[in-house]
Formats: structure tokens, C-alpha cells, sequence
């Protein structure tokens, strides 16, 4: 036993000797006893954004958590390296944060993709969960709760996403304002730091890691397993589209759906620019835009629609109707523009999937994705949705602009997700202060339409956008973030630096961990560093 942990030093060295030379070393797959570093491939410098390639040197598959633990063990006791890690999922990410340049991206896929459900029994204490590995994406675990009619709670909604990687960042959809992000509904974790310690942690078990690595963006440690819960599964889903002219009274209405919990159960928004906005935004609902007036192209007129749902739990719910026409009388909706389909469970919860394959078809899917995703606290909505405006064309803009409420009080303030900070002279807990909108501004493009100049003059607005929505009046903060300079990483989190440098300092103190994020440098020897941390905010339980 102890020749065989020796040989298996030894060779992770090996590995780490050759990782720690020019990439030019990597020439073809090497197996190295229990780690098998391979040449790097396309994918592992490739996300869904197409706007950012970093090469690593090698990538890693897994076959079990040991494996993570073993590379980063190493990594983090050769503090001469500078050699560095990111976590793939599914490469949903914008802007390289799952890319590693140099570095080693492990492929989170290879894990056995591991889905036990635990169902509780009547009169039993607890909760039903799922135990789920961190690369299963979230339409399997969907698919295998519903065998047994449970499901999450909340959801993002592209469901082709992994589990590890939501959770690294929020996780949001149109149930969130009654059950919060991802990221609150999870029961455990199992977490590699990067100093390679494997940690079952939860809120009462070392749950300064719990709270760290949930919405941490891949800083803290790699999730490696989660406990997610569940709970029983509508039937169906009967959802709803209304459209409105002005932004003041779509705006109130979408606030008025919020506080209905007991009612609704979903609740998302959109600004309709042109004909293009919602066409094929989902096949369950006909093609009706034409017959919005003034909707063509070159109007200049802008439109706002509401799509909500409520669950129906049974297969024949006599009191659907009765709970819709009490929701739609309390609504200010254009007259006539409403429009309802009655779909499964699952083809509502997949319905991003659908939209999917026809821009596949198309050729329109795996194209550059400039996306600005924001959180502005309700009372910057209106001057937020002005400053977009000012920014984009609606003759020529292609893709979804969502924009829906959540509330804060769905949010742990223990995690390290950023919403926009409560002014100081403010009442906590005051209605306007418990609102925040989600903007998402879901552009795509085309090499034809938009060749390279035309994709920076885009990112150069968006970043324009968020520069003036966060420093000026509107107090926004951008949703999974992506900053340039220290400062503004700094000025990002806020009030909450402090705790996140600590915890960065604790459970990761070379910053070999996700440097796509591109918020540390990573430190070596040679690089003077101080090790007094400032103290943490949250108290741990270990």
C-alpha cells in the first residue's frame, strides 16, 4: 500500500514537471499512473459565447473525484508552478470563465453521471432530495425525479446545464421569485478545494465551503456532487402570454404576479423589439406576432409581453380555470392579446430545447453569443430600460430581451452570489428594496451580419451599458459577471469583498481555481504575499 501511494506521488509529479514547461511539451496523450493528462482539444477552449479561446495544455477526465483531488493536492504543494485549473460543464459560459489558458481544464462529463432519489416517506421527517453528480445536466436529473413524480424547485431555462456549473454561479428562471435560485434550494455539497481536501459540506457542516462555493464562480472549490431538493411534479402546466404597451404597467403587473405564490407559479418577461422577438422563442405557442399592430419591421414602436403559468396537479384540475381568471381580472393587459397553451411538465420546463433545434437547423446556434445579463434593483428599472435603448436597434436586433422580478428574500446573504446592494440610508426590508429585476440581453450573430468588427463594436456597448447601469444612478450589478480590471471585481462585490478574498485565501490560497473569472492572479514563491486574511464575515460551523 505505501510502495503504491509513493509510485502514485511520483508519477503526479511527473505530470506536474511537464505541465510546468512550455506547452509545447504536450505532444500526444500521456498516462501517467492514476491521472491520464491528455493533449488539449477544441472543445476544452470553446464555449457557448465564441468570443474568447484560450488554449490550455492538457485537459483532464476524470474517472472519480480522487482524480480532481490528486491534481490540485500536487498543484497546490508546488507553489514554484503556475500552472492553473478550470472546471468544464456543459461550456455554457460567455467569456472563457471555464477556460484555462495553459492551464488544465477538467472535462466534468467524464464523472459517472451518478442520480439517486430519495424520496420521503408519508410521516417520515425530512425532505425528498436527489444526490446528483456536479457534470449531470440538469434535463437528466429532471428526466430520472419525474420517473417517480418529483422534480427541483427551481430551474434556469436551458436545461442543458450542468449541475456543478449552475450552482457555481446562481441558477435563475421564472420560478424564482417564489423559490429562489439554484443555488437556495441545495441540501449539500461534496467540494474539492483547491488545495485538493475533499469536503462534505452543508449549513451545518463546514458551511463556510457550503456557502462559499455556491454562486463562487469555481473560486472556492470544484462541486463534485450535489443534494438537490425535490418536490412533487405538476401533471401539467398552463401558461399564459399578454402583451402590453407600456413599460409602467408591465412592470406593476409582473410585481402583481409575484406576490401571488399561492397562485402563480412562474413568472418571466420580455421587451418585444420587432417581428423577430419572440418568433420561435418557443413552438408551443402559434406564430401570432404579425397580428400585434404596428410589430413590423421598421416600426419603431416597442411592446412588452408577460408570460406566466400556473401548475396543474392533477389530470383534470376543475379549479385551473377559476385560479387563471382570478390572476388575469387583477392584470392591465392589452385587450385581446392573450394567448394560452395547456403543455406537460417536462415540454415546459424543456422548452428552450425547442427553440434550439430549429436555430440549429438554421445554422444560427453555435454562433457568437454577446450576451449582458444584469440584475437592477427595482428602483433603476424604468432609467435601466432607458439606458438599453440608447444602446441597441431594434430594426436590426436578433435574439430574447428578458426582463422579470425576484425577490431578495429568496437569497442567502451567507452564499457568494452578488445582487444590487441595499443603499446604507435604506430600511431593509422595504417593498422596493425586496425587488430586483433580471435583464437579459440574449443577442446573437452571425459571421454574415456580423463579422468581427461588428461583434467588438457590440461588446464595447454592452460593456459601456453595464459601466453606466453600475456606477451610476440605476445601482445594477451584472449577473454571471465578467470584469476586466481588479477594480472593478472589486467594485462588483462590494461590501462583500472582504468575505470573498477571505474565503479565496482559505480554501484556495495559491488561486490556482478557475482563472477565467479572471478575478486573482495566481501566486507563486516568487511572488511576495501577505497571509493575514481579514477575518470572515460568516462564522463556521467546523
Amino acid at each position: 500500500m505505501e510502495f503504491a501511494m509513493f509510485c502514485t506521488r511520483v508519477n503526479t509529479l511527473l505530470v506536474l514537471v511537464v505541465l510546468c514547461s512550455s506547452c509545447k511539451f504536450i505532444q500526444s496523450p500521456m498516462d501517467f499512473g492514476p491521472l491520464n493528462i491528455a493533449q488539449t482539444t477544441n472543445t476544452a477552449s470553446l464555449d457557448f459565447g465564441r468570443i474568447l479561446f484560450h488554449s490550455p495544455c492538457g485537459i483532464l477526465r476524470p474517472d472519480s473525484p480522487r482524480d480532481i483531488s490528486l491534481l490540485l493536492s500536487f498543484l497546490s504543494a508546488s507553489s514554484f508552478s503556475q500552472v492553473r485549473v478550470a472546471a468544464r460543464g456543459a461550456g455554457h459560459s460567455i467569456y472563457g470563465q471555464a477556460q484555462a489558458l495553459d492551464g488544465i481544464v477538467i472535462m466534468m462529463d467524464s464523472l459517472p453521471p451518478t442520480i439517486e432519489i430519495h424520496r420521503r416517506r408519508d410521516g417520515d421527517a425530512g425532505f425528498s432530495y436527489a444526490d446528483v453528480s456536479g457534470g449531470v445536466l440538469w434535463v437528466e436529473l429532471l428526466e430520472e425525479s419525474l420517473k417517480v413524480g418529483l422534480a427541483p424547485r427551481s430551474w434556469t431555462d436551458y436545461l442543458y446545464l450542468s449541475i456543478g456549473g449552475t450552482l457555481s454561479n446562481g441558477g435563475i428562471s421564472g420560478q424564482a421569485f417564489k423559490y429562489g435560485p439554484q443555488i437556495s434550494n441545495v441540501l449539500q455539497l461534496d467540494v474539492i478545494t483547491g488545495k485538493g481536501e475533499l469536503v462534505t459540506c452543508s449549513p451545518t457542516r463546514s458551511s463556510e465551503l457550503f456557502y462559499a462555493v455556491l454562486g463562487g464562480l469555481g473560486q472556492f472549490g470544484i462541486i463534485t456532487s450535489a443534494r438537490i431538493f425535490l418536490q412533487d411534479a405538476p401533471h401539467k402546466v398552463r401558461w399564459h402570454r399578454v402583451f402590453y404597451e407600456d413599460f409602467d404597467i408591465f412592470t406593476k403587473d409582473q410585481e402583481l404576479l409575484i406576490s401571488m405564490p399561492d397562485k402563480v407559479d412562474y413568472v418571466e418577461g420580455f421587451i418585444v423589439l420587432n417581428e423577430k422577438s419572440l418568433h420561435g422563442s418557443s413552438t408551443a405557442f402559434p406564430s401570432y406576432m404579425d397580428s400585434i399592430p404596428h410589430l413590423q419591421k421598421g416600426s419603431s414602436k416597442v411592446y412588452y409581453c408577460i408570460e406566466f403559468a400556473v401548475h396543474v396537479y392533477q389530470a383534470k384540475d376543475s379549479f385551473i380555470e377559476q385560479v387563471v381568471e382570478e390572476i388575469l381580472k387583477q392584470m392591465s393587459y392589452m385587450p385581446s392579446r392573450i394567448y394560452s397553451v395547456e403543455v406537460s411538465y417536462f415540454d415546459f420546463l424543456n422548452r428552450v430545447r425547442m427553440e434550439e433545434m430549429e436555430l440549429r437547423r438554421r445554422g444560427v446556434w453555435d454562433v457568437p453569443h454577446p450576451w449582458l445579463n444584469m440584475l437592477v434593483p427595482k428602483s433603476g428599472i424604468k432609467e435601466f430600460r432607458d439606458l438599453l435603448m440608447e444602446h441597441i436597434s431594434p430594426e436590426d436586433f436578433e435574439g430574447p430581451i428578458l426582463i422579470y422580478p425576484l425577490l431578495r428574500e429568496k437569497w442567502s446573504t451567507n452564499t457568494s452570489a452578488v445582487l444590487p446592494e441595499v443603499p446604507a440610508a435604506s430600511t431593509v426590508g422595504g417593498e422596493d428594496d425586496d425587488v430586483v429585476y433580471i435583464v437579459g440581453v440574449l443577442r446573437s450573430t452571425t459571421p454574415s451580419s456580423c463579422p468581427p468588427a461588428c461583434l467588438h463594436d457590440l461588446l464595447r456597448r454592452h460593456r459601456r451599458i453595464a459601466e453606466e447601469a453600475v456606477g451610476g444612478q440605476v445601482g445594477a450589478k451584472q449577473y454571471l459577471p465578467h470584469h476586466q480590471t481588479a477594480r472593478q471585481w472589486r467594485e462588483h462585490f462590494g461590501r462583500g469583498w472582504e468575505r470573498f478574498a477571505a474565503r479565496k485565501a482559505r480554501f484556495d490560497p495559491l488561486n490556482i481555481l478557475a482563472p477565467g473569472q479572471g478575478i486573482f492572479p495566481r501566486i507563486s514563491d516568487s511572488i511576495p504575499r501577505t497571509t493575514t486574511p481579514s477575518p470572515l464575515l460568516l462564522h463556521s460551523s467546523q
